[in-house]
């Protein structure tokens, strides 16, 4: 999974936790013999000031230009992380994230560390709480691990937003770019505008920016309007404005304090409704001009940290970090969509509208110091403590109902990590563990009583009353891995690493339908664990960047969205197996500038179906929502002078999903490609940017829409045709 255009290092996995961008580069260096030289790249993410190459963990990272070049091409940082990730799935398109997956497995998404998802009730937005103008650079972390707490059981996918400025004086930079599809449609024009100002003096510096973004209308290869998703929200047909700001100080000569507040919003407009396509002709969804009932969905973010690093604090490196986060995510609502919301005593049954909001805050401290053993330095050891809490419901905004009972999420956890360095690093062993201590308290409730209605009889179910309690979960879970490097840049590598997240509470806790429940003897709220494996090789030896890399995971009691056949997904706990298989290989031609890569990634994921007692035996494949399809993904960059040139295909190979509960032959997925291309050309006056996105027009529907709700014409969504993107940024 080597990022096209950013420096990318194949390693795997064990301890992935946050290190803020207060701790820069240019200002760690270990204090042991494994100082990084001034080009080696330090991650952030990995909690350590060790370099990539002495970590077990499989890293890619996308740098400034490959993301800014995606970002310009598809929209947003989750599209371009995506477009370069065979393992990930591709995207839906929507403000929704839902079934977006990492080798097969939900990923965390943090900004700076700070966890974006929430645990409880997952509504599937932490791709869209910054704007990409602010970030500097994404990191992934394949792979269950437990070091960064809950979540991120196939992944971390970490944002981190630009730094702080290195020269005296004031600086910045600027965007300014304008998108339409091919047919130059009047409501399918869009544009964004941005800016970014730095100040240092002295010891104190400060950054403060804000970006404006207006999506026009989408529309496919065939010229048609893309349909919407009033539920789940769009970004097409939108505003969205962001405000950053961070502030730092020099404490002393190694400390350092950083202030980070970030602003996100993003609102539909509601100018269109759905035109329900046709499955069974190929038809897809479109949309036309209209007025949906309720509010647009919309989705905002805020977040407020500060950290305080010390990369010589008694000959070792101090990261600590208060953070808090809000986000409040709403969802259109529809009459004939949402049976669930229907109450006779409210309404008459079919006439009944509602919509949903998830509303969350998240206060949480993170802490670790680490420095190598006096008198054994090739031990370099971490020891930490992360606490995170969060507290989230889920409300019906129209009739001011409760759906998802307020619910208290508390974890403590502290941690050790070691690495140890063997024959001058031709060996590298490395583990640790954390204690996880979780705590979820919810108060008595009582469930939505929803009815459903056939034309002549109604049928009401819920209405439960449920018993509240406070389920806990406290396990101790390991990592370790080692590494065989024989010649520099070439490696062999092995690991274990275990990884949980809690199960989404808010879909289990809605869902109850029999009286007398009590939450606390509630065997569907204890947590997801899964067992990760993975073996692999990697040459990295001069113009070739290579790896190869198998893992395979499990959980007894996985997480699964089955469709309940109203439009909305519930869990099912049942027992997960996922295998998979990633190549990368990028190679530097002997053409001056010519840089040629490809990326290709199967995965295969079952499930136990039936959950026969003492069966354990896996008989299901997980379909389009809990899975990826098969990728390979082809790439050349060319690079002369002022010129630099991009082109990229993405094929997303056929497949059918077999097994006992899979009997459905319309959820098969048939594949397709979308080929995608950016020219820039550096001036004086800034950089002027054209890029195209499915540059030859080819018709498709999306791999969400093919492979889930085979009997809903209203969520068959076309993928997006030709569409350009003409832009300007500048520096000062």
């Amino acid at each position: 999974m080597t990022s096209p255009m950013g420096r990318s290092y194949w390693l795997i996995g064990a301890a992935f936790a946050l290190v803020p961008q207060a701790a820069s580069a240019q200002h760690e260096a270990p204090s042991s013999g494994d100082e990084a030289s001034g080009d080696d790249i330090v991650i952030t993410a990995a909690r350590t000031i060790l370099p990539p190459n002495a970590l077990p963990l499989t890293i890619d990272l996308i740098d400034k230009q490959a993301l800014d070049q995606q970002i310009a091409i598809s929209g947003s940082v989750t599209d371009a992380v995506a477009t370069l990730t065979p393992s990930f799935s591709p995207t839906r398109g929507k403000l929704s994230g839902a079934g977006e997956t990492l080798r097969g497995r939900s990923p965390l998404y943090a900004i700076n560390g700070i966890p974006q998802t929430t645990p409880l009730r997952d509504g599937s937005r932490d791709g869209f709480t910054i704007d990409g103008f602010f970030i500097d650079r994404v990191e992934l972390i394949y792979g269950s691990n437990a070091l960064q707490g809950v979540g991120g059981t196939g992944g971390i996918v970490n944002q981190v937003t630009v730094g702080a400025p290195r020269q005296e004086g004031v600086s910045g930079r600027a965007l300014a770019q304008g998108t339409t599809a091919d047919g130059f449609e009047k409501d399918g024009f869009g544009g964004k505008a941005a800016g970014l100002v730095q100040y240092k003096v002295g010891r104190f510096d400060a950054t403060v920016g804000a970006s404006y973004e207006r999506r026009g209308a989408f529309y496919d290869a065939q010229d048609r309007r893309i349909g919407v998703n009033l539920t789940q929200g769009e970004t097409q047909d939108s505003r969205a404005t962001d405000v950053f700001a961070r502030f730092g100080l020099e404490v002393g000569a190694t400390g350092r304090l950083d202030l980070i507040a970030n602003r996100y919003e993003l609102n539909g407009d509601g100018d269109y409704v759905a035109i329900a396509g046709n499955r069974r002709t190929g038809l897809p969804t479109s949309a036309v001009r209209g007025n949906p009932p309720g509010t647009p969905a919309a989705n905002r973010a805020e977040a407020l940290s500060l950290s305080y690093t010390d990369t010589d604090l008694f000959g070792g490196n101090l990261v600590t970090q208060l953070f808090f986060n809000r986000t409040h995510d709403t969802f259109g609502g529809e009459v004939t969509f949402t049976p669930t919301f229907q109450d006779p005593a409210l309404a008459p049954v079919g006439t009944l509208f509602d919509q949903s909001e998830n509303r969350s805050r998240k206060l949480g401290a993170k802490a670790s110091y680490e420095r190598a053993i006096p008198g054994f330095e090739s031990l370099v050891a971490t020891i930490g403590f992360d606490a995170l809490f969060d507290k989230t419901e889920q409300r019906l905004i129209a009739t001011d109902r409760i759906w998802v009972p307020p619910a208290d999420f508390r974890s403590l956890a502290p941690f050790a990590q070691a690495n140890l360095r063997l024959f001058d690093g031709v060996v590298r062993l490395a583990g640790g563990a954390r204690w996880e201590n979780v705590q979820v308290r919810i108060d008595d409730f009582r469930t939505l009583a929803s009815t459903t209605y056939d034309g002549r009889n109604a049928a009401t179910y819920g209405g439960v009353a449920v018993t509240g309690g406070t389920p806990k979960f406290s396990d101790m879970l390991f990592n370790g891995g080692a590494i065989f490097e024989p010649v520099t840049g070439v490696r062999a590598y092995a690991s274990y690493a275990q990884g949980f997240t809690m199960a989404d509470i808010g879909r289990i806790t809605r869902a109850i339908a029999t009286p007398n429940v009590r939450l606390d003897d509630f065997l569907d709220i204890q947590p997801v664990v899964s067992n990760n494996r993975e073996v692999g090789v990697e040459l990295k030896r001069g113009p070739i960047d290579a790896s190869t890399t198998y893992f395979w995971s499990s959980s007894d009691r996985g997480q699964l969205l089955i469709a309940q056949g109203n439009g909305i997904f519930e869990v099912q706990r049942q027992r997960v197996e996922i295998e998979g298989l990633e190549v990368s290989l990028a190679v530097q031609t002997p053409l001056p500038g010519l840089r040629v890569s490809t990326g290709y990634a199967h995965i295969l994921g079952r499930y136990d179906s039936d959950r026969a007692p003492g069966d354990g035996v896996v008989d299901t494949d997980l379909d389009g929502t809990n899975i990826s399809p098969d990728r390979l993904n082809l790439a050349a960059d060319v690079a002369s002078g002022p010129l630099t040139a991009r082109v990229q295909t993405q094929f997303y190979l056929s497949r059918n999903f077999r097994g006992k509960a899979n009997p459905n032959p319309d959820n098969n997925f048939g594949g397709y490609d979308v080929t995608d291309a950016q020219v820039r050309y550096q001036t004086k006056f800034g950089g002027l940017t054209l890029s195209a996105q499915n540059i030859f027009d080819r018709f498709y529907i999306d791999y969400n829409s093919d492979t889930r709700l085979p009997n809903d014409n209203f969520a068959f969504f076309a993928g997006r045709g030709r569409t350009f993107t003409l832009g300007w940024d500048m520096r000062f």
